[in-house]
């Protein structure tokens, strides 16, 4: 299992002593609503608020979730489908664990999430690249891409939609045909969506509106409201499987942060798409002003752009044309995290204030010619 997964440099951050581009880590610079942070949130208010929760979630965020996954995929939902997690890391470490036995496999579609390799690995798992971008433009390529990697010991199959990192947004008739073909295998289905909210081109399908039965579709409070210091997600599934999946979160992380749920039910409650509808316009100028000062395509959704930069790599490869950034403040996330991309980089335009994002993506415009 990889150690750090975005860059061997990023411990530079710390002591470089100009102004820093810190592009390499997927978060936002704004702070989440007001009425969904930590200070809002007083004991008197909240009673209880720094003891356990439930293992499967507080019943008013569960029920909060059911109404919001309901109405967004017009699919039945119920407790019962539903798990509060860490994060949309240990809702994924949760759904991986119920499903996996050892040796088994999960086709990982690429470029992905660096995590999501660990996590397989975690229990035992073997993750499988399947780079489906590079190689696929029509639902039929899409399965034709997919299928040679099948094998018997095949146990789900793992998408990201808007991807990370690479800003594209799935399109329904390639995750139609994709879950078709997982159906027909009898596979299970990851959908990791925590980038939701961010679509700015196309529109966003969810994957468990199309095969309920076996679709563990995984969100996330940090991403969609700013809020990744709470370590606040949940995972929608089959009720028939989540007993498992619950099992697996009570031996791992046990239940998630009380007053963190407490801040992601405001969030459902009208204050986290109030900010949505605030925050997505400014990411979207950012990806587009970004892009065009580097000389790629405008991220269709998510918060990155994924640019192949192999034209200006020397003998030294990858690593020295980070060193090169690193010295100029410059962190980046190298493409060998997301995938089998050793001349690629990540980077994400909403991690840092927009004047200092603009100003990085200026310095890594010069580093690259552009």
């Amino acid at each position: 299992m990889r150690g750090s997964v975005f860059s061997a440099l990023a411990h530079r951050l710390q002591t470089y002593p100009g102004e820093v581009y810190p592009l390499h880590v997927g978060d936002t610079w704004m702070e989440p609503a007001v009425g969904c942070r930590m200070q809002d949130l007083r004991v008197d208010d909240h009673p209880g608020m720094h003891r356990y929760a439930a293992p499967q979630g507080r019943s008013d965020l569960v029920e909060a979730i059911v109404e919001r996954s309901r109405t967004r995929t017009a699919t039945a939902t119920e407790p019962g489908n539903v798990l509060v997690a860490a994060g949309a890391t240990g809702s994924l470490g949760a759904a991986i664990g119920a499903i996996l036995e050892p040796g088994d496999e999960i086709l990982v579609l690429a470029p992905y999430w660096p995590l999501i390799f660990g996590i397989i690995q975690s229990f035992h798992g073997r993750p499988v690249e399947v780079d489906l971008f590079g190689s696929a433009d029509s639902p039929e390529t899409a399965v034709a891409a997919i299928a040679p990697h099948l094998t018997e010991r095949t146990a789900a199959l793992y998408l990201s939609t808007p991807n990370n990192p690479s800003g594209r947004v799935i399109p329904r008739a390639w995750l139609e045909a994709m879950c078709d073909w997982a159906a027909r295998e009898g596979l299970w289905i990851l959908a990791d969506e925590v980038y939701e909210e961010y679509v700015y081109a196309g529109e966003h399908v969810y994957a468990r509106a199309l095969a309920p039965e076996r679709t563990f579709s995984v969100h996330s409070f940090s991403k969609s409201f700013g809020m990744a210091g709470n370590r606040c997600g949940y995972v929608v599934g089959p009720a028939e499987v989540m007993g498992e999946v619950r099992k697996v979160s009570t031996h791992s992380f046990y239940s998630t942060p009380t007053a963190s749920q407490i801040a992601a039910l405001h969030a459902l409650q009208g204050a986290g798409d109030a900010w949505v509808e605030m925050a997505r316009p400014l990411y979207r100028q950012l990806g587009v002003d970004a892009a065009n000062r580097l000389g790629v395509p405008a991220p269709e959704g998510s918060q990155f752009l994924f640019l192949d930069i192999a034209d200006r790599l020397d003998d030294r490869g990858l690593l020295g044309f980070l060193e090169d950034a690193a010295e100029r403040g410059l962190f980046l996330a190298p493409g060998p995290s997301f995938g089998p991309y050793p001349s690629h980089i990540r980077i994400c335009f909403t991690a840092a204030e927009p004047d200092v994002t603009r100003r990085g993506v200026e310095e890594l415009a010069r580093l690259l010619g552009r």
